[in-house]
């Protein structure tokens, strides 16, 4: 009889800094949206006929939203696993590091926050460390060389300085 393979239950990598922001936004949607959004649908039925109300189309539509949004938080939060920045070691880039690089053919200078997936946010600095960039960077030196496959070519960095929280 063949062994049935069980299956892999990927863990959301995350910082403290990051766990706490999608608390409290689950807090937030639990507790202060599903009760506007409540009101919004109880005001909209007061108007009469609901086939045609578009602010109740538009409130049961927020209100669809919201609980996707909060099914989404809950199943990010089940499978957490928290980065510890105050234990990460300067001396290799991994999850919670402040990292500079440079491109070597451009010599362009950028300095990114590697962090988990549900925290990325490249308009503020912090990439994914499952994206090209990060997961090329991890567990590498200052001074190593790192490849990156974009759609234009590779890209070559170099790794300058790495920082911790410590």
């Amino acid at each position: 009889m063949a062994k049935q393979q069980q299956p892999t239950i990927v863990k959301n990598v995350i910082t403290r800094e990051g766990l706490k922001r999608l608390e409290d936004e689950l807090s937030d949607l639990k507790v202060n949206q599903r009760r506007e959004i409540a009101e919004k649908i109880k005001e909209a039925r007061e108007h009469g006929d609901l086939s045609e109300n578009a602010e109740y189309d538009a409130a049961r539509d927020e209100q669809r939203r919201i609980e996707a949004r909060i099914e989404e938080l809950e199943e990010t939060l089940k499978n957490v696993e928290i980065v510890d920045e105050e234990d990460i070691k300067g001396d290799v880039v991994s999850v919670g590091c402040t990292v500079t690089i440079t491109n070597t053919a451009d010599k362009k200078q950028y300095t990114y926050k590697l962090v988990g997936t549900s925290e990325a946010n490249f308009l503020k600095q912090k990439i994914s460390n499952e994206s090209p960039l990060g997961s090329a960077l991890l567990g590498k030196k200052v001074n190593q060389k790192v490849v990156v496959k974009a759609p234009a070519g590779d890209v070559t960095y170099k790794i300058n300085k790495i920082e911790t929280a410590n």
